[in-house]
């Protein structure tokens, strides 16, 4: 006996806003199955306003607002059952987050929760990395947002630390040079002392930077992508233009800039660690919220 459910996760980021909605396979006796319906991501960039003028613009809360809408009809028509709304740093940097949770709940009824970097990094360690994390082996997950970068160092099975930094896409394009000097400074320590003891260490490269960059490589789904190639990788898209980078590559306009600075975190990440291969599993916080909803239906019903 299959039942069968449908759940909703909408992801507020720095540099996109995102509905997920999945399908959640349950059979007894057997682990829950999660499968993505529909996958829907719209280029509103609250990190330009929230690092730059520490408040979300009006043209922005209404661009989310008529976002909100569209997702309700969406999931209306999809029959999703449940659903959360979770947004990360710009919204909690902003002085007028929650100025801005509530007007999008008094014209669209979705209420938004502004969760915190460690609970974002607990929500996405959540998601399926049983798979990749077997055996003896240690790894560094790295989730790259427009805000935030999230570090999780598994060993054993088992997380050893975690720790969100402010090294987010949209933040390092904003950024001065000497602000994102120290960033990479402190991070490269942190990552240095806690890596230091542990053998055999790979990568887990997750966000839609890492996952554009793994379908360009052609690599089949489960193969590591190689220090050498994201490397070589990272000095070809350096080396084009902006609109080279969208003409040939065929890169979404709010990608082609985001990817020079997310490629550089995960380079810095392998090279700090010493790891000389990165696995990109198909997971991010809207499939973390879906999990959450399954293992704790808190969400809210439509």
């Amino acid at each position: 006996m299959i039942e069968l459910k449908k759940y909703g996760a909408i992801d507020i980021g720095s540099n996109a806003i995102r509905l997920l909605v999945s399908n959640v396979i349950i059979q007894e006796g057997k682990e829950p199955q999660f499968k993505k319906s529909a996958l829907i991501r719209l280029p509103v960039r609250l990190g330009a306003d929230a690092f730059v003028s520490g408040i979300i613009s009006e043209e922005n809360i209404s661009r989310m607002i008529d976002a909100m809408e569209a997702f309700k009809l969406l999931m209306k028509v999809h029959k999703v059952e449940r659903f959360k709304a979770c947004a990360t740093s710009a919204m909690r940097e902003a002085f007028n987050g929650e100025e801005v949770v509530k007007k999008v709940f008094e014209k669209t009824g979705i209420k938004i929760s502004i969760i915190g970097g460690k609970e974002e990094a607990a929500i996405i360690s959540s998601t399926n990395l049983k798979e990749l994390i077997k055996g003896t082996d240690s790894y560094l997950y790295v989730d790259v947002g427009g805000g935030s970068t999230e570090f999780t160092i598994f060993s054993e099975e088992k997380i050893i630390i975690s720790k969100s930094f402010n090294m987010g896409t949209v933040r390092l394009l904003n950024n001065t040079k000497s602000e994102n000097k120290e960033i990479f400074e402190n991070v490269e320590r942190w990552i240095r002392k806690n890596t230091q003891d542990l053998k055999r260490i790979s990568l887990i490269g997750s966000g839609g930077n890492i996952n554009k960059i793994f379908k360009m490589s052609g690599l089949m789904e489960g193969k590591p992508i190689s220090f050498v190639y994201l490397h070589a990788q990272y000095q070809f898209l350096k080396q084009m233009s902006y609109e080279d980078r969208i003409s040939e590559l065929s890169l979404n306009p709010d990608r082609a800039d985001v990817i020079i600075p997310a490629t550089k975190i995960y380079l810095s990440a392998m090279k700090w660690s010493g790891a000389k291969k990165i696995f990109v599993p198909k997971i991010g916080l809207s499939d973390g919220i879906i999990k959450s909803l399954y293992v704790n239906p808190s969400g809210l019903i439509k």
